[in-house]
């Protein structure tokens, strides 16, 4: 019977989840009540972004952060109201109003869960590292850059607040780390601050916080083709945009925790979760990578709890705790944020040493990203722009692969070409010119042993080098052919147009 009693609870300890256990459930409780704290100025600030009330960004960060816990597919993430959505579907609301913006933020969820079941969050493998390094890179200056105007024309007190609060994140790990020192920090100061009646910006003068719960309902339009026509094109962009954001934060923290995540699944629940976010009248959201670094990286937490609680905090510190957290001074905030940058940044890769080693390619494509990012505030501009650049250098690269030699029998009946590298695109618009067509003997060899046919440029090109040998009255033979070549080529030769 013992041994049973025994079998029985090692049974239940294998399907207990791992948030249980009481060290990680501190980490984890702990973990979501600082994201709380944090994404409240933020909220603020996207709703006056959005041109809405500032509650409307503060319950979309609550419905989104606890929608996403649920069904996303990478824990410990956190989603909410962000910067980037609410510069999407600003002119929505200021041209056609807030029930518009509802309706856009719902259709951009079900395009989300669309797109995430079409696999799109496959995508992901094509983002090279450089772009990865970059989008870090220029977050981390973003989010540095947003905590600037808060440290200026402001009382002088601001300024040994927020030296104080870099000093705690600092020097406080050191002594413990049982409770995150983002959370001592914020409520040692406002404790000094309250207490001594100093006078600093807080968060109160950001904007009233709720006093009430969102009531669930359908967005104030006309429900017409006209509204849809209307409403799309920001969807749409808001789906982009917040996908983009999502799943390359999402690859950000599988590389921090050194886990796996479903891309797909993190799609469709990014769309669940603005569609839930819409009917409570939200502004909708997607991945805050700031605040995903404060839970991850900072805090440590692991799982989807943190997430779950973060949203859970975050209503209950507005509506239950309004007063007290409208006491907090913005410098303790800013001085957690400016920690997140500086821990966020990869400094090792603009390192003397790193930049030595590293390709003039690789280190373009991250400057580029970098740029675009911080030129426009759009995370989502700079990952394009940088993925376009890099496929732009990585094809002249591997152009340059493809190479010709030529080996003339001794009797001089036939000459063989031995192609070599890549052929598509970029390198077959040279291959057509590297041919003798008027010196070569009457029999051509081609010999593609070792080269691979990888689209219809390249068949066209060696239909052209036919084309102008048999102009000349000489046979083309084109020997060598793997598999997938030899199939693309019998099934396009002949069926492009050919150049003289």
């Amino acid at each position: 019977m013992p041994d049973s009693s025994f079998s029985v609870l090692a049974r239940v300890r294998s399907f207990r989840p791992s948030w249980l256990s009481p060290k990680v459930l501190r980490t984890e409780v702990l973990a979501g009540l600082v994201v709380a704290l944090a994404l409240i100025p933020e909220a603020i600030s996207f709703s006056i972004i959005a041109g809405v009330d500032p509650a409307i960004g503060l319950f979309a960060s609550v419905t989104m952060a606890v929608t996403i816990a649920v069904v996303g597919g990478r824990p410990a993430m956190i989603s909410a109201a962000t910067g980037a959505v609410a510069l999407v579907i600003a002119p929505l609301n200021r041209e056609h109003g807030f029930g518009y913006l509802v309706a856009a933020v719902i259709l951009a969820g079900v395009l989300q869960i669309a797109l995430g079941a079409l696999g799109v969050g496959r995508l992901m493998r094509f983002i090279p590292r450089s772009v990865m390094v970059g989008f870090v890179n220029s977050l981390a200056i973003l989010v540095f850059m947003a905590q600037v105007p808060q440290l200026r024309n402001v009382p002088w007190a601001v300024y040994p607040l927020f030296a104080a609060g870099l000093a705690f994140m600092v020097l406080f790990p050191r002594i413990t780390t049982a409770v995150p020192a983002p959370l001592v920090s914020i409520v040692v100061l406002t404790v000094i601050t309250v207490a001594a009646g100093i006078a600093v910006p807080t968060v109160g003068d950001k904007g009233a916080l709720p006093s009430s719960l969102p009531v669930p309902g359908l967005p104030d339009v006309p429900f017409t083709l006209d509204t849809l026509a209307t409403v799309a094109p920001y969807a749409f962009a808001m789906a982009l945009v917040g996908l983009m954001e999502s799943l390359m934060t999402a690859q950000l923290v599988d590389e921090i925790t050194d886990t796996r995540s479903s891309k797909t699944r993190e799609a469709v629940g990014q769309g669940v979760a603005n569609i839930v976010t819409g009917f409570f009248g939200g502004m909708g959201g997607c991945a805050m990578i700031g605040q995903t670094m404060v839970n991850v990286k900072v805090s440590g937490a692991r799982t989807r709890l943190s997430t779950f609680l973060a949203g859970a905090f975050l209503m209950v510190l507005c509506i239950v705790f309004g007063p007290v957290v409208s006491d907090i001074p913005m410098a303790a905030l800013v001085a957690v944020m400016v920690m997140v940058c500086f821990a966020t940044f990869d400094w090792h890769s603009i390192a003397p040493r790193t930049l030595k080693r590293m390709p003039a390619g690789e280190i373009t494509v991250m400057a580029v990203t970098v740029a675009c990012v911080v030129a426009t505030h759009n995370l989502a501009v700079g990952v394009v722009t940088g993925s376009v650049t890099a496929m732009v250098i990585f094809a002249k690269r591997v152009a340059r692969l493809a190479d010709v030699t030529a080996v003339t029998d001794p009797d001089g009946s036939q000459v063989v070409y031995a192609v070599t590298g890549q052929l598509f695109f970029a390198s077959s618009n040279e291959l057509v010119g590297r041919f003798d067509y008027a010196g070569d003997p009457d029999r051509i060899v081609i010999d593609l042993s070792a080269a691979h046919i990888w689209d219809a440029s390249s068949v066209a090109a060696l239909d052209a080098i036919e084309h102008r040998y048999a102009q000349r009255g000489k046979t083309v033979e084109i020997t060598g052919l793997n598999g997938p070549s030899a199939t693309l080529h019998d099934t396009l030769s002949g069926e492009l147009t050919t150049t003289g």
